[in-house]
């Protein structure tokens, strides 16, 4: 076994590296374009495998699912074809490192504290691993920019705003479009001002409810808000360059107070923020002077407009960098929807979860046909029949209960030997894996009815009365070994196109050459318990 997590062979320092880089990328992408434009539903409609390298399908097609799952990751195996070693390990080095990175290095004094019950309170630990590491990169930022003004765009429910507020004592705006999140924003702060009350130097988040549509609009929000806040909390954002702080006056006991330009600088923020709203940060922090800092973490790529298939006079999102629009890119909102995936995630998956995940797939694949054969017009609508992969997780978890419970007892009757107990382990360690192929082919082909009956119900259809499941599903299994290989490598491509939509971004501000910028693009999250890790930071000089 290789993993392709080695040294990597470009760079992005400069503009001309990072242009030098998304070509490699594009030059390397050019002949997989298959891959980017196609949806695994279509997978038996299209017969999409026949696309691919048949010695790879063919050795993939035994390897176990555990294995497949690290493709992605760029773990190849020794006696894989050189040709599909060769494209897995090549897409790493093209790859940005998605790595956490050592924060304390990175931002020498970083403040990064456990966020106490208050704050935590309805944070899963995804959501407190982020804001925990993202506020003192936040709060480290502002203070080398001598800003104490952060504005959180797409703010969701407050809790890097308050965590910003409350325990960096930053004057946060908390920015987002959907009115409920603002009222819960409001409401949570009611509560964590009380267990602060204590405290002498902090502000509320301020909460606006606006959909973000340029960087003028998010301007002005924020000069205006910067205002309010301004004649509300004077001692706060007072200029205090020819006087100084009496001892116990506020303005000693804020970390921020003392900069001369703490009244008319702003530091843009931004978690996870969607589609286009991330590059609206960044044409905000190239367009107001007094943006001197932006925090980029990007998500929902799929949402992104795009130069070439969008209509309409607007900035697109994508591609906004002059470089890459003058190769022509386009990768279209399929690229853009794998770009959003999580190798690191998958890995760690074993083998009965694996086998599981491509049978949801091959299912979904399958009821395509049957959508095809019976509903041709819902086709064209690319129909959403909901997350019907929980319910039949849970069916599988069942199953794995009660298989385990019949183990116990054979054990119990039987006294069997350890040999013995390891062979009727290894026979139920994986899932649908069974001695009896036939029962299992049965099982598989009910569960198969189940899904296509709930699909249907789903998409408000009825179930036709000549429809023939059996036929459908005979045609669907033959090639169903063969959906997890084409799943894998297909979402091997994930990180590359992730990486050029982060490039493309860091290229817009390389090319800045107007103002003196210093950019880093920096995992700054585990990649595990957060997919989205990779920080595009810019500061001004």
């Amino acid at each position: 076994m290789a993993d392709g997590g080695g040294a990597r062979n470009y760079s992005c320092k400069t503009a001309s590296e990072t242009l030098k880089w998304i070509h490699a990328i594009i030059d390397f992408l050019k002949p997989y374009r298959f891959f980017l434009d196609a949806h695994v539903v279509n997978f038996f409609k299209d017969r999409l495998w026949e696309a691919v390298d048949k010695e790879w399908m063919d050795c993939l097609r035994k390897e176990p699912a555990d294995k497949l799952l690290q493709i992605p990751s760029g773990v190849v195996q020794d006696h894989w074809p050189a040709s599909l070693k060769q494209f897995v390990l090549t897409l790493r080095s093209l790859s940005l490192p998605r790595d956490q990175a050592d924060l304390q290095e990175a931002f020498p004094g970083l403040r990064v504290a456990p966020l106490n019950s208050v704050l935590a309170q309805g944070m899963n630990q995804k959501k407190k691993h982020e804001i925990q590491a993202l506020a003192g990169v936040i709060d480290s930022i502002a203070r080398r920019v001598g800003s104490h003004k952060i504005v959180d765009v797409g703010s969701g429910q407050g809790y890097l705003a308050q965590v910003l507020s409350f325990e960096h004592e930053l004057s946060v705006i908390a920015i987002d479009a959907s009115s409920h999140h603002g009222s819960i924003t409001d409401a949570r702060a009611k509560r964590i001002e009380k267990y602060y009350a204590a405290k002498k130097c902090f502000c509320i988040p301020k909460t606006v409810t606006c959909r973000v549509l340029s960087p003028a609009m998010l301007k002005d929000i924020s000069s205006s808000l910067r205002q309010v806040d301004e004649m509300e909390n004077p001692t706060i954002f007072r200029d205090n360059t020819d006087s100084k702080p009496l001892a116990g006056d506020l303005a000693s006991e804020c970390p921020y107070s003392s900069k001369a330009d703490d009244k008319s600088t702003m530091v843009l923020a931004g978690l996870h923020a969607c589609g286009d709203l991330s590059v609206t940060m960044l044409r905000t922090f190239m367009e107001c002077d007094e943006v001197k800092a932006v925090i980029s973490i990007g998500c929902c790529y799929n949402l992104l407009s795009e130069e070439g298939i969008k209509e309409g006079d607007c900035q697109f999102g994508f591609p906004v960098s002059r470089g890459a629009k003058s190769a022509n890119l386009q990768l279209g909102k399929n690229a853009r929807d794998l770009a959003c995936q999580s190798a690191e995630r998958w890995r760690g998956l074993g083998e009965a979860a694996g086998l599981h995940n491509f049978e949801l797939h091959t299912f979904r694949a399958a009821f395509q046909m049957v959508l095809f054969q019976c509903y041709p017009e819902i086709i064209t609508r690319s129909p959403a029949i909901g997350r019907q992969g929980k319910a039949f997780r849970r069916q599988h978890h069942r199953r794995i209960l009660e298989c385990n419970a019949d183990m116990a007892q054979t054990f119990s009757q039987n006294c069997c030997s350890t040999y013995a107990k390891d062979a009727l382990l290894n026979e139920h360690s994986s899932y649908p894996k069974s001695a009896n192929k036939e029962a299992n082919s049965a099982d598989r082909y009910s569960m198969f009815v189940k899904f296509c009956k709930s699909g249907l119900g789903r998409l408000g259809l009825c179930v036709p009365q000549d429809i023939e499941f059996s036929r459908l599903w005979e045609e669907a299994e033959e090639f169903s070994g063969l959906v997890g290989p084409y799943w894998t490598l297909r979402a091997a491509l994930g990180p590359v196109l992730e990486t050029i939509l982060l490039l493309d971004r860091l290229l817009f501000l390389q090319e800045q050459g107007n103002v003196l910028i210093q950019t880093v693009l920096l995992p700054i999250f585990d990649p595990v318990l957060s997919p989205r890790n990779v920080a595009l930071i810019a500061e001004k000089f």
